[in-house]
């Protein structure tokens, strides 16, 4: 539950979130979206040709998930962040250290790891990301151009997801099995982390919004 119980959550089903929350959130979100694409190129190449299949597969989602961290950079824009300042910048510790162990993993151990990735950021956002997203707008009253991130990786992400449960019923050695589920654990501890992380406010109030900052975009 270290995911599913960050204060987070609960602060902005409360009215406890502000846009810096937001935007911290949206921050970390980028330095690791950067990364998918990179990440499943790397993973395809060290396949094995007995996992021909996954490489198949992952041919198809680099397609679908290619410059989605783009879009996280358009809706910090909306929210009256510097794009440009946020894309030269650095993550989060446990951001850093999470695409790091899924690199290492990928070169160094087996690189089927990668889906454990996959696998917790997936399945939080079908959970998670349209009622919080809605939650957030309805709080801070920013415009839908700020939430692309959220909503299109929330519940409308459902099919992809089966798409890669089923792909993931294919992988049958006991190694991939368990590389995956050490990734998974591990990716879950640290992007746990980052959602413990995020800057809250103390109390709800009127103070939250900011529709100073989002009126030019």
């Amino acid at each position: 539950a270290h995911v599913t119980d960050a204060p987070v959550i609960e602060a902005i089903r409360e009215g406890r979130f502000d846009l810096t929350g937001y935007t911290w959130f949206l921050t970390q979100a980028y330095h690791h979206v950067k990364h998918t694409v990179p990440l499943m190129m790397a993973c395809g190449g060290r396949l094995p040709e007995r996992l021909e299949f996954v490489r198949k597969a992952l041919v198809e989602y680099i397609e679908e998930e290619y410059g989605h961290h783009e879009w996280i950079l358009n809706d910090l824009a909306a929210c009256g962040e510097d794009k440009e300042a946020i894309r030269h910048g650095t993550p989060d510790t446990s951001i850093e250290l999470m695409v790091a162990y899924l690199y290492d993993r990928i070169n160094r151990g087996n690189p089927a790891a990668f889906f454990g990735m996959v696998q917790v950021l997936e399945g939080t956002s079908i959970e998670l990301a349209t009622p919080l997203g809605e939650a957030i707008q309805k709080q801070l009253g920013l415009p839908d151009e700020a939430f692309s991130y959220l909503y299109s990786h929330g519940a409308l992400d459902q099919e992809h997801f089966e798409f890669f449960r089923n792909l993931m019923n294919e992988i049958t050695d006991p190694d991939d099995q368990q590389a995956i589920i050490e990734a998974a654990r591990m990716v879950y501890r640290l992007y746990g982390n980052m959602l413990h992380s995020i800057p809250l406010v103390s109390v709800p109030g009127p103070s939250n919004r900011k529709e100073q900052r989002h009126e030019a975009a």
